[in-house]
């Protein structure tokens, strides 16, 4: 019997993808190391959306919190690291005053009921003389990574100084360990290493989702980063039953298969490429109706339509109504969703109600739901249904990254030192 072959990225990617066997999925926590009286420094993922000065959304601190209390339990003493934001070459006075994590120290306390001291410096003399005078129990969080470029650059030398901090070293910080930088990667050649409470459940919980699904699995993507999505689309074509697409990746298959979008923002690039993919399985499902508007604004005019009636002066902003059923009766009978990036742009009102309805869909199934990305994980919080989701992951890109089978150096880093 001839094994079918998906046509999905066969002549698109050409991905050879990296997974992680059972065995490899065993990681190591902080649960197993004597942590009493040393210096742990925890990389966390504290960027988190902030408007006019103010935190609007702080799940991923609160999602540290179990970690950072088994550690006070056991009397360590605690060292943040963290970015935010994305600081440009030159960082100006004005810039590090509004990308500074001195904000997020006062957040976590108040989150933990716990002091918490800021650093303004992460690197350098300011951070030990900090360091030297903390007792077991103590939290410090040091100013943004960011604001060295050798953070984003793997440097060695920044991963030593960071190191020199702590006697031990904790990646709690899923979100990020997708890129290759020096508090994520590098630093574990200096350091015993081990990975969070956090970390290690987004890897169990995601990796149970690909190797052993409930079925039927359904999976549901907008947003951008489209080649990655493309990726993931290849790598769950045989194993889910359906694979609903919005937002952004829907728009550059439509253009593919021929389908007007009117004045959407596309990669052209991509969009030859999809040209070569034959879309029809069914397994695919893309958007019936959309609602459009000739200018992306909160007080925009929009109007409803089919697909393929977009005219040249629109924008495609988010699924139609008729969509919006469709994929409800889909994930009617699902017994996993995975769902990853809003369905149009949610962040506008006019262009949120595809998103608010299968956020709703996929709150009321009786499915196991994951949800990842900061935007659909922000709709189904907007809207109070986040307690009726099984995982929402802290990682948008990271989470894609790691069920579409791309490499992750910060969790291959901690494997290489054979914490498993």
């Amino acid at each position: 019997m001839r094994r079918y072959v998906s046509p999905i990225m066969v002549l698109v990617l050409n991905s050879s993808f990296l997974w992680y066997d059972e065995s490899t999925m065993r990681l190591k926590t902080i649960e197993k190391a004597d942590v009493k009286g040393k210096r742990v420094l925890v990389r966390v993922d504290f960027n988190v959306a902030v408007e006019d000065g103010v935190i609007e959304d702080d799940f991923r601190i609160k999602q540290t919190i179990p970690t950072l209390r088994l550690l006070i339990h056991k009397k360590a003493k605690i060292i943040l690291l963290t970015h935010f934001g994305r600081p440009s070459g030159i960082i100006t006075a004005k810039e590090r005053k509004e990308l500074s994590v001195r904000r997020l120290a006062r957040r976590l306390a108040k989150d933990l009921k716990k002091p918490v001291r800021f650093v303004s410096e992460c690197i350098g003399l300011l951070p030990h003389k900090a360091v030297a005078k903390m007792r077991p129990g103590d939290i410090v969080l040091l100013e943004n990574l960011r604001f060295h470029r050798s953070e984003e650059q793997n440097n060695e030398e920044f991963a030593r100084g960071l190191a020199s901090l702590g006697d031990i070293y904790v990646n709690e910080a899923f979100s990020v360990s997708h890129r290759a930088h020096a508090s994520v990667a590098m630093i574990t050649r200096f350091l015993p290493s081990y990975a969070g409470l956090l970390l290690a459940k987004e890897v169990a919980v995601l990796h149970r989702a690909y190797t052993k699904p409930k079925a039927p699995l359904v999976v549901a993507m907008g947003g951008a980063k489209i080649e990655t999505k493309i990726k993931l689309i290849e790598r769950f074509f045989d194993k889910a039953d359906n694979i609903l697409l919005g937002g952004m990746i829907a728009n550059h298959v439509l253009q593919a298969q021929g389908i007007a979008v009117g004045k959407s923002k596309l990669n052209k690039e991509i969009v030859e490429k999809l040209k070569k993919v034959n879309w029809m399985s069914t397994k695919i499902h893309l958007p019936v109706d959309v609602v459009v508007a000739k200018r992306i604004s909160v007080d925009a005019a929009v109007r409803t339509v089919g697909v393929g009636r977009v005219a040249e002066n629109e924008f495609i902003l988010d699924i139609g109504p008729d969509t919006a059923a469709l994929f409800d009766h889909i994930i009617a009978g699902a017994r996993t969703i995975i769902w990853n990036g809003p369905l149009g742009l949610s962040e506008l009102a006019p262009f949120a109600a595809g998103t608010e309805a299968f956020a709703r869909t996929v709150a009321k199934s009786k499915a196991f739901t994951i949800v990842g990305g900061g935007d659909s994980a922000a709709s189904v919080d907007k809207l109070g249904l986040s307690k009726k989701i099984d995982f929402i992951s802290t990682g948008g890109g990271a989470m894609l990254e790691f069920l579409a089978g791309e490499p992750m150096p910060g969790i291959d880093a901690l494997l290489a030192k054979r914490v498993i």
